[in-house]
């Protein structure tokens, strides 16, 4: 059992909902990312999301987009990431750590090479969101090989034949976006997310993460009502805009953030099911 599916087991059996925070690795220096997982782990998060800085995340709206052009001036790499994540690890040994970026800086490093160097860092999954199914068979057999989950995207427009091929390769959980827009979109509509989720539900038993728009504890709450887990990035990372010179009080503002959801998603929660 992944550390993923192991996570997301026992949130189940406690009848909780995961809250999963995305920053970007570097951002705003190299130095705090560390740091800043374990602030975020202690804050209420299950599973952390880390950006790969890259020069062009057409998936990213600007939030996120600012955050890669900071973390690059100071010439963070996947390298420097995995070994971010391999300084987390010597004193988290549980939390699962998934890596968000674009295909290309893995292509570069060669699908065998950085599943083996993912998996020796601590790496429990990736998401490389400009890797379609029809193109992604040979990365996602090369993280299956060392037991990474490789997680993928569906969108309000995936239609019932995509959903059955993303969700055929998908492993620890499936990554819905909520809206037909980049990460920091505003408008999210229940209804429509909920009968979404309930048409992948239908083809896998995969836990259904939501990302993009959720930017306040009450969206958070919603959303943990018909999600297995809630996903939050452009929010948290808008913060070290806030805080531009003042990396604690952003650390500091981002944790509170994310207390706040904590606390909404677990007031939202359903009771615990049994084994």
């Amino acid at each position: 059992m992944s550390r993923i599916e192991n996570r997301f087991s026992i949130l189940r059996q406690a009848g909780r909902k995961a809250l999963i925070p995305f920053i970007t690795a570097g951002d705003p220096t190299p130095e705090v990312t560390v740091p800043l997982l374990h602030e975020l782990v202690a804050a209420g998060a299950d599973l952390l999301e880390l950006g790969v800085p890259f020069s062009d995340p057409m998936a990213d709206g600007p939030v996120i987009q600012r955050a890669s052009e900071r973390a690059l001036a100071h010439g963070v790499s996947l390298h420097d990431v995995l070994d971010m994540v391999t300084a987390f690890r010597a004193s988290d040994a549980d939390t699962p750590v998934i890596l968000m970026g674009y295909l290309n800086p893995i292509e570069v490093f060669g699908y065998q090479v950085f599943a083996s160097a993912a998996a020796a860092a601590g790496v429990d999954g990736i998401l490389t969101v400009d890797a379609p199914p029809e193109e992604a068979a040979p990365l996602a057999e090369a993280l299956h090989g060392v037991g990474i989950d490789p997680i993928f995207l569906l969108a309000p427009t995936s239609g019932p034949e995509r959903i059955e091929r993303i969700c055929a390769l998908a492993s620890g959980f499936v990554y819905y976006v909520s809206t037909k827009g980049v990460t920091g979109a505003a408008s999210l509509d229940l209804a429509e997310i909920a009968a979404k989720l309930d048409q992948i539900r239908a083809v896998t038993r995969l836990p259904l993460g939501v990302g993009f728009g959720i930017s306040d504890a009450e969206r958070a709450a919603t959303l943990a009502q018909v999600a297995d887990a809630v996903i939050v990035g452009s929010a948290l990372v808008r913060q070290i805009e806030v805080y531009p010179d003042d990396p604690r009080a952003a650390m500091a503002a981002m944790t509170e953030l994310l207390g706040s959801m904590r606390t909404a998603i677990d007031a939202a929660a359903p009771q615990a099911v049994e084994a």
